[in-house]
């Protein structure tokens, strides 16, 4: 018999990626849905769209376990009138509960930079940017490391494309041969100094400012944007298998809804 609750799958998570290690900013954990709800199948995807509720409904998953948080910010109602709104209407109406694992997924071994850098073929990364440490043991975001092996510029762009799944890159180049490079899932424009310190020819993130790209300009690095979903994606396959090993009763099922948003016209 079956009696793995959704209660059961939030605290394995957390022993992977501790809620603890989340940004100030960010709302993790169970967001939606029955504690001891029990599960039998369960749905994995960076983000809840509409699509992945319906997805989920369909494939009779009792819990959908995403990056991207739902709910960020204290609601004061939950009605229709928006787009947050009515999923969470139509999550509570198919009764499929909702745990999000963000930031604290980014920072954890075996998160989504730890995949990302491997993906990318550096060997040995370390972090990036260093936020705090757990247990005496430091943990933080983006990873740097070095490749096997230099590379030009042309053929690490076609590497990258290739690696995260992505229909196009926008990138500058400095001229500069690739080989000790600085990685970051999703958002990191923030970071692009810490790379720069950290004596990196290169810096591939999912989603850069333009600032960022005039400053990787001024500072002589280069710069990849391989879409924020793209980079970050990479995480939930194996997500779903750490799921799926922990609890063999359950049915892990990896979104198929979801792809690469942003897209590229070369006219």
């Amino acid at each position: 018999m079956n009696n793995v609750c959704t209660k059961d799958v939030t605290a394995y998570l957390d022993s992977i990626a501790p809620m603890g290690m989340k940004l100030e900013f960010d709302n993790v954990g169970h967001l939606v849905g029955r504690r001891e709800a029990e599960v039998h199948r369960v749905l994995v995807a960076l983000d809840i769209t509409a699509d992945v509720i319906d997805e989920a409904a369909q494939q009779g998953a009792e819990l959908i376990v995403a990056h991207h948080p739902l709910i960020f910010k204290p609601r004061t109602h939950v009605t229709d009138a928006d787009g947050t709104g009515q999923k969470l209407i139509r999550l509570i109406r198919h009764d499929i509960g909702a745990i999000c694992m963000h930031t604290n997924l980014d920072a954890a071994v075996g998160g989504v930079n730890d995949v990302l850098a491997e993906a990318v073929g550096l060997e040995d990364p370390e972090i990036l940017w260093h936020v705090g440490e757990t247990g005496g043991v430091p943990y933080g975001l983006g990873r740097v490391g070095e490749l096997s092996a230099r590379q030009a510029m042309p053929a690490f762009l076609a590497h990258v494309k290739q690696a995260v799944g992505a229909t196009g890159l926008r990138y500058h180049d400095a001229g500069r041969p690739v080989h000790r490079v600085a990685v970051m899932g999703g958002s990191g424009s923030d970071a692009l100094d810490m790379a720069v310190a950290a004596e990196c020819d290169t810096y591939v993130l999912g989603e850069a400012k333009y600032s960022a790209f005039l400053a990787a300009k001024e500072q002589g690095i280069n710069l990849i944007e391989a879409d924020h979903f793209c980079t970050e994606n990479l995480v939930s396959a194996p997500l779903a298998q750490k799921i799926a090993a922990q609890f063999p009763a359950l049915a892990v099922m990896v979104s198929k809804r979801l792809g690469q948003t942003a897209q590229f016209y070369i006219g």
